[in-house]
């Protein structure tokens, strides 16, 4: 079914990867504007993984046995590199952390994601936080749209959106970025950003990809209805990230090339 699914993803896919937006980012300013927009994927993809983590594994204590244990193992290692991978100078770093200092390094502001999750991490309401926040819409319905899958709770639909929705996505989405970057900043110092795709590719295509795809099918298992499910979800993912570039793509129209 997995096959199946990609199958019928393709349309957006291919709308993806084929984005506009990758030729558009021409300059500095333009790279600036998309990793301040973008870094709110990057966040929200770890709160994906680890509602699997909270879904599938015990993580509270006192510990008993939870689940299936090729799942657990399965989750916790993509949580393990995902959260605590070595970095470009070989320290310990989430691929988050990775992204500021990559944003630090090319002068991108992280001035709205460390206010935004300055809230989070004192308010109670995520909803609450994304509707009275500055953020642009496209980021808004980027992160609703996140946080509605897992708020509901069904670990087949969390799986879903982060298989189809981003591991399955990411390596080819993250080629055509890097192509783009190194044929228009050939002189910028661009290697913290490089790393972090490159390492996202990596990871992605040969390990967390497959791993990803096999939790959704031992989570849907025969069940038609959970795979019908993962399929609308997936479907939801896919036409969410495409807002979001389009929304990117609005913003670096308004920006002036230095």
């Amino acid at each position: 079914m997995v096959k199946e699914i990609n199958a019928a993803l393709q349309p957006q896919t291919n709308q993806l990867l084929n984005h506009s937006l990758y030729g558009k980012i021409k300059s500095p300013e333009h790279l600036r504007c998309f990793m301040e927009h973008h870094v709110f994927a990057v966040w929200d993809f770890m709160s994906l993984l680890k509602s699997l983590q909270n879904k599938l594994t015990r993580t509270k204590s006192p510990w008993i046995p939870k689940g299936n244990p090729e799942i657990r193992y399965l989750i916790n290692k993509i949580v393990l590199a995902e959260e605590s991978d070595l970095n470009l100078f070989g320290k310990r770093q989430s691929h988050y952390e990775m992204y500021l200092d990559a944003m630090e390094n090319n002068r991108a502001s992280s001035k709205k994601i460390k206010e935004f999750l300055w809230h989070v991490s004192h308010g109670t309401d995520i909803f609450l936080i994304i509707a009275i926040s500055g953020l642009p819409l496209s980021i808004k319905k980027f992160l609703i749209n996140t946080f509605d899958i897992i708020s509901e709770g069904k670990p087949h639909k969390i799986a879903a959106a982060f298989s189809f929705g981003r591991e399955g996505l990411i390596p080819d989405m993250f080629i055509n970025i890097i192509k783009d970057i190194q044929q228009n900043f050939p002189q910028e110092n661009l290697r913290l950003l490089k790393y972090y795709f490159e390492r996202q590719i990596e990871l992605k295509a040969d390990e967390h990809g497959p791993m990803a795809y096999k939790m959704v099918e031992d989570l849907c298992g025969t069940d038609s209805l959970k795979w019908e499910e993962a399929r609308e979800t997936s479907m939801r993912c896919l036409e969410s990230r495409i807002l979001l570039w389009d929304g990117i793509e609005e913003e670096l129209l308004k920006t002036t090339s230095v």
